[in-house]
């Protein structure tokens, strides 16, 4: 009975995180299949990309260097920018030196409009897997472009700190899986 609680309670949740935010001038105007998750596990460092079903993507990222600065909890995508320029270093979008990378999938985390938040590329490929941002998920620049390619804006975005598996996580957010 407890599950089942939790599993509904969770679903609800997702539904309303699905519902809710604010998209960007930048926002590429698209809304997300029912079908599409993205889950990422700070335990381990890695990205997960649900499609219909399936999973499409599994990488490994870098997130904050303390608890506090990735937040956890249930969001969405809300903007997607490409060549987003670095505005505190004032380094221009799609140059070498830009800390963001080539593509910004911004997330709608601690009420913000995609503008503090992000799955981003990154210009420090030795920073991947290790505990560095200032609260973004830093990808590998590949792996952002061709994620950044399939999701929409609207995709739900759970950032977790779990031991559990993406299999189990995804039972345990009402996601059914294929085998």
């Amino acid at each position: 009975m407890k599950h089942m609680l939790l599993k509904s309670m969770t679903i609800f949740i997702l539904l309303m995180v699905s519902l809710c935010g604010i998209a960007g001038e930048q926002t590429e105007a698209s809304t997300t299949d029912d079908q599409d998750l993205i889950i990422v596990n700070k335990y381990y460092n890695k990205i997960a990309y649900f499609r219909n079903g399936s999973l499409e993507m599994l990488e490994p990222v870098a997130t904050g260097m303390s608890w506090d600065k990735t937040p956890v909890g249930f969001f969405k995508i809300v903007n997607k920018i490409k060549n987003r320029p670095y505005y505190i270093g004032n380094i221009p979008g799609g140059d070498s030196r830009n800390p963001l990378g080539k593509r910004w999938l911004g997330i709608n985390a601690n009420g913000t409009s995609g503008d503090t938040y992000a799955i981003h590329g990154n210009n420090n490929p030795n920073s991947i897997g290790k505990y560095v941002s200032q609260g973004c998920i830093r990808m590998d620049n590949t792996a952002i472009e061709k994620l950044f390619n399939q999701v929409q804006v609207g995709t739900p975005v759970v950032i977790t700190y779990s031991y559990k598996s993406f299999g189990e996580l995804t039972d345990l957010y009402g996601y059914d899986i294929r085998s």
